[in-house]
């Protein structure tokens, strides 16, 4: 029996059921660049699955492959952010570029944390599935100051490239369910840093304590987890399992606790409480019902350092438009402009005068192509004529070892000639048979 082949492609979340949604969102490849750790690969491999869905997930890198290599591919399918990872003798080293004009960006990765290590160091342990990772997440910008006349003018096009690696939020198009995680971007005036965060929402009931919340949702116990229900087989009332305080062995007279007082509340304030304006994905979790919304952090975890701003490509800077060590007066900032212009002029003549060569180059090609086959049409022509006139000349001139026969003598003589010739000649000897051989 054959194998079967799949021939139907499988697209992920938004784009598989509205494929006109990934139209002008913003599509990044993550990459690593020049040799490095199994650190910084793994971390490589976190930042893909941040950026997703409109990211390259399965982006395999070569030794070989260069920069260009990246900036070239990445028009055709519609990449609008490169996110290179890099080590250097000080630290890693985070670029992002904007294609396909620029700016880049340089941020020093002063510390960092991998998935693995931060779900670890949690006490509550999170399971991640593929779910939460077929909507984008949602941007966070804080502690950001507002622009002004006496604001940095790096920090807001800082901002702004944050903003541009992620999907606009729209309230008025956004589905309550497809809001699944958040990225959270702070800056910290006093290391001049800014924090990268990663979380997952969880939605939880508001004002019921742990046991309760666990008859709510469905879940079981660690007993009876294979029998798929709780185990209330050692308690000797139902009062008991629900609200009995933690670590007590039995009830008492006065060891109750109410639901509001409890300390395992999923939200005890009602600033964590909210009214779903929507159905969310969860048990009970309808349009309407009070419920506290909870971070839980997964991933991964970075505190990076702006270093330099430059404007077009790594390859091709233009001028810098901030360094964090560089400080340079007005008058060097104009002259390196200055420089950078003419510099650029002289490239554009350079490009003008390599076009202009290479359409003369291939003017004077087909000149000579031309020139060839009308040589060669020519010599065909001439060599026709002469043939022609070779005919001619045949035609009028006589051949001395051609008999001419004109006129009645001439026939008769001819005539006579023949009938001498056969009298003279005598019987001719019959033919021999020519020998079969044998069969």
């Amino acid at each position: 029996m054959g194998r079967h082949r799949k021939n139907r492609t499988h697209l992920k979340g938004g784009v598989a059921s509205n494929p006109a949604a990934a139209e002008g969102v913003p599509k990044s490849f993550v990459i690593k660049h020049g040799q490095v750790g199994t650190s910084l690969t793994q971390l490589v491999r976190d930042m893909r699955r941040v950026m997703e869905p409109y990211t390259a997930s399965r982006l395999k890198e070569r030794t070989r492959n260069k920069l260009k290599d990246f900036f070239t591919m990445a028009p055709a399918l519609g990449v609008t952010h490169l996110l290179a990872f890099t080590l250097t003798d000080v630290a890693p080293s985070l670029r992002i570029v904007r294609l396909s004009a620029g700016p880049t960006l340089s941020f020093r990765i002063e510390r960092y944390s991998l998935v693995k290590d931060v779900l670890n160091s949690s006490k509550r342990a999170r399971n991640i599935g593929s779910v939460e990772y077929l909507t984008p997440p949602l941007l966070v910008l804080a502690s950001f100051p507002q622009p002004g006349p006496g604001t940095p003018p790096h920090l807001p096009l800082l901002m702004k490239t944050f903003q541009t690696l992620f999907p606009p939020l729209s309230p008025q198009k956004l589905s309550l369910s497809s809001a699944r995680r958040i990225v959270l971007i702070s800056y910290n005036a006093d290391r001049g840093t800014v924090d990268f965060r990663h979380y997952l929402i969880t939605v939880k009931p508001y004002g019921v304590s742990k046991r309760v919340r666990r008859v709510l949702e469905g879940a079981t116990t660690k007993v009876s987890a294979s029998k798929g229900y709780l185990d209330l087989g050692n308690e000797k009332d139902v009062a008991d399992f629900f609200l009995r305080k933690k670590g007590e062995p039995g009830p008492s007279s006065d060891g109750y606790e109410s639901a509001a007082s409890s300390a395992s509340s999923a939200g005890g304030d009602d600033v964590d409480a909210i009214s779903l304006a929507d159905d969310y994905l969860g048990r009970n979790n309808k349009k309407g019902q009070k419920r506290a919304v909870r971070l839980d952090e997964v991933g991964p975890r970075m505190e990076l350092r702006l270093i330099k701003i430059t404007e077009g490509l790594p390859g091709k800077e233009g001028s810098v438009i901030y360094h964090e060590f560089v400080k340079k007066t007005k008058a060097e900032a104009t002259a390196q402009k200055a420089e950078h212009v003419a510099k650029e002029k002289l490239r554009q003549q350079r490009r003008e005068e390599q076009e202009r060569n290479v359409k003369r180059k291939k003017a004077e090609a087909d000149g000579k192509k031309a020139g060839s086959d009308s040589a060669e049409q020519e010599e065909g022509e001439e060599d026709d004529g002469a043939l022609n006139d070779e005919e001619l000349e045949d035609d009028g001139v006589w051949d001395d070892e051609e008999e001419y026969s004109g006129g009645e003598e001439d026939e008769n003589a001819s005539g006579s000639d023949e009938e001498e010739s056969s009298e003279d000649e005598g019987p001719r000897p019959p033919l021999k048979k020519p020998k079969r051989g044998k069969r």
